[in-house]
């Protein structure tokens, strides 16, 4: 991690120390509308939605040239397209902002973007120094490529345009779009400056030239902004500041870079970008993710994993219940990381599920997604099953049973009390059974790219089926709560029979089935060719309560014999090497990515659960090290080490052996945070109260935590007195007296000083 950069300010910054990382390492800024993301040279996609996942692409490059109007060399503040030998660069990813610094041909600059809370705009701010020893006139140019028109393609028709306007400091566009209904509306992207311009272009063909590149804009090459608009061709947005500095003297500029949707916004806009507010815009950014993060804190002796934790993966889950896996809006994704969300801002948790709540079917029935303007199915089978777990926990955390008689309507219109939307998906799934009473698989569980085994309607998830019985249980966890003795009746009657099911048709002698398809063949079996074992279902037949006495231990003996790599945990084992029709695109995909033999790390961040809940020490400490990006002691990564990945590819990729699938847009970020968290800090809320059953890891001799529960603050502190790990308590300590009741003390406005010693 040294070699490209370090964690600071506690961990809420990460500072990169080179332009040239492995790859790009982004940063993401959002908010309920607007979402962009950025690499330290400033590389990503910026993007509006609207009702019903409706998308407005505003920008897909970003670039802030400096030209030196004396001898005509020209430079970029982000450090890239333009390669120059740049001093002192370096970029800072903050939680909510990013800022990339460097210095070239005697200017030293600093360009920092964020996304404020009230609109759909991002904004720049840039600075330059003239740190030589003679006065400097230079010109400063901002660049976004947009896509708001379209993408450019080749004789393409392009009716919209674009232009100067003088009254704002910047240049608007008129396009036409579909964004807040079915029905098109005009919406103009802009880029406005806080003072008079010196120059400007729209028409890309002008400033970047027909036959140019950002490396070398025809527009630089003849000194600068050439004031073109654009109608009918791509359109760009570019503006230009020409200033003089005396050595030591410096200038700041802001830029406000968006889509107006509707009449006087673009004025509001001009208006509200000044020095004065774009700082206050920034404080409440800042102020806001604080206090929305806060929850609880970690103080591990792993410096590293205390920041990426306190921070940065809590912001990971914020980011996830809100805009999902971003591409398009995940309903499990966001419902799961709601769920995750919970157990360190269940007030936000809740706002976030009851969101998710509106886009589920009346019969119980949940979508994949909402994109484009309407609700996809996709055909998968799992989406309703993460909606029990997540009101559970959600629940668990608030301690308000009564919020569950809150109205919520389904997608047609229809209301329901969350309870009821709760029920109908128990329902739903118990319902739509397949192959031997288990869960249909239908066009995917979990695993989405299992696509092609169910299709049919008669192949079944023993997975499904397991994570049923768990969210079976969480039902059952809130028909108790509010005394619905027939629902609870219903729910174990049901929960009993599922599980003998499972037991009797899913074990496959050392482990568990993983699915049968329309076929009626097994997948993850021992007589299977390839894909004999699949990962979750093991997991999950412990974090269900399904698996029982030998059986529990067998399948993670499994685990370990067939799926444990010195990388992290296989997903399946072995890896399928050509195309299997009655399967997916599973099988497409290289042997060793992804759900292909990968090592996945939002099962992974499971297993690291179920360790815990076996109380096995070393398994944890094993697990978090192979999981986290900046431990190397098993096996190098290659990834950023401040934010979470979805998957490390596996030797079978050759050369690309430990690089990382995507970053950010993962859930392994949520549930790292749940497991570590719940599980491993052992911080266990239940509707009673807060229960404590933790698994250390063996180095952790001393750790502690602070939690806020309910209207109380928890600063709990564990001790080990064993070499090999404990996960016994010996005695709890609440404010200086022991403590036997299985649940803490719970008073408003009340702090808790609590000490746990832990034995083998």
């Amino acid at each position: 991690m040294k070699e490209y950069g370090y964690f600071r300010n506690q961990g809420s910054e990460f500072v990169i120390t080179t332009p040239n990382t492995p790859r790009h390492w982004y940063n993401y800024l959002y908010n309920d509308s607007y979402i962009t993301f950025t690499s330290q040279v400033g590389y990503g996609e910026s993007l509006i939605q609207g009702h019903l996942g409706r998308r407005i692409l505003l920008a897909d490059s970003r670039q802030v040239y400096i030209l030196d109007t004396e001898s005509s060399q020209y430079w970029t503040a982000n450090g890239l397209p333009v390669k120059k030998e740049y001093q002192d660069f370096s970029c800072v990813h903050g939680i909510g902002y990013t800022e990339i610094f460097s210095q070239y041909m005697g200017i030293s600059s600093s360009f920092r973007i964020f996304v404020p809370q009230d609109a759909n705009e991002e904004i720049w701010s840039i600075k330059v120094k003239n740190t030589s020893n003679r006065i400097r006139t230079i010109k400063v140019i901002p660049y976004a490529k947009t896509e708001t028109d379209g993408v450019y393609r080749p004789q393409g028709y392009n009716v919209d345009t674009a232009g100067f306007r003088p009254e704002l400091n910047g240049v608007a566009t008129r396009s036409y779009a579909k964004i807040q209904s079915e029905n098109f509306q005009e919406v103009s992207a802009y880029f406005l400056a806080d003072r008079e311009v010196s120059g400007y272009d729209t028409r890309k063909n002008a400033f970047i030239g027909t036959y140019g590149n950002e490396q070398e804009p025809d527009a630089l090459a003849m000194g600068g902004c050439t004031g073109s608009c654009c109608i009918g061709e791509k359109i760009c947005l570019a503006l230009e500041h020409t200033v003089t500095l005396k050595p030591g003297e410096e200038a700041q500029f802001h830029y406000a870079l968006g889509v107006a949707l509707a009449s006087g916004e673009l004025e509001e806009a001009a208006r509200r970008n000044n020095a004065r507010t774009v700082e206050q815009r920034l404080m409440d950014v800042r102020e806001q993710y604080a206090a929305q993060e806060k929850g609880v804190t970690i103080r591990t002796p792993d410096e590293s994993l205390n920041c990426l934790i306190n921070f940065w993966t809590k912001h990971q889950t914020n980011m996830g219940s809100r805009w999902a896996r971003v591409r398009h809006n995940g309903y499990r994704d966001m419902v799961s990381d709601s769920e995750c969300l919970a157990s360190f801002n269940p007030q936000l948790a809740w706002e976030r599920f009851k969101r998710a709540l509106t886009f589920q079917y009346s019969n119980g029935y949940a979508p994949r997604t909402w994109l484009d303007g309407e609700i996809r199915d996709n055909n998968f089978a799992d989406c309703a099953v993460w909606i029990p777990m997540a009101a559970a926990s959600i629940i668990e955390e608030l301690g308000d049973v009564k919020c569950l008689e809150e109205s919520v309507p389904f997608n047609d219109g229809s209301e329901a009390s969350v309870y009821e939307h709760v029920k109908r998906a128990v329902d739903f799934l118990w319902d739509f059974r397949g192959i031997h009473g288990l869960v249909k698989l239908w066009g995917g569980d979990w695993n989405d790219m299992m696509n092609q085994a169910g299709l049919e309607g008669k192949g079944s998830s023993v997975w499904l089926s397991l994570a049923w019985c768990r969210a079976n249980e969480r039902f059952g966890a809130l028909a108790l709560a509010l005394d619905r003795k027939e629902d609870l009746f219903f729910s174990r009657l049901r929960g009993q029979e599922m599980k003998d099911i499972i037991n009797e048709t899913g074990w496959d002698g050392e482990y568990y089935i993983d699915a049968f398809n329309d076929q009626g063949e097994p997948l993850g079996s021992m007589s299977c060719r390839e894909g004999k074992i699949y990962l979750i279902p093991q997991l999950w037949a412990v974090l269900a309560q399904v698996a029982e006495g030998e059986r529990k231990q067998k399948i993670m003996d499994a685990v370990d014999k067939y799926l444990e790599t010195d990388l992290g945990t296989l997903v399946s084992w072995p890896a399928y090497h050509s195309y299997v029709d009655t399967i997916g695109q599973m099988t497409q995909k290289p042997a060793g990515v992804h759900e292909n033999g990968g090592v996945y790390l939002h099962p992974c961040c499971w297993k690291l659960a179920v360790d815990s809940m076996q109380k096995d020490n070393q398994k944890v400490q094993m697990g978090l090290q192979k999981i986290l990006p900046f431990h190397h002691e098993y096996h190098k990564k290659y990834c950023e080490p401040y934010i979470m990945c979805n998957s490390y590819f596996t030797e079978e990729t050759g050369y690309r052996l430990g690089t990382a699938g995507q970053t950010w847009r993962s859930a392994t970020g949520a549930w790292l945070t749940k497991a570590l968290f719940q599980y491993v800090l052992g911080l266990k809320a239940e509707i009673p109260g807060l229960r404590l059953e933790p698994c250390l890891p063996p180095d952790w001799k001393e750790c502690s935590v602070t939690k806020e529960f309910r209207e109380a603050v928890y600063n709990i502190r564990y001790t080990q007195t064993e070499d090999h790990g404990c996960n016994r308590i010996a005695s709890v300590m609440v404010n200086g007296s022991l403590w036997t009741e299985p649940y803490l003390p719970c008073g408003s406005g009340m702090v808790y000083e609590v000490d746990v010693r832990l034995v083998k």
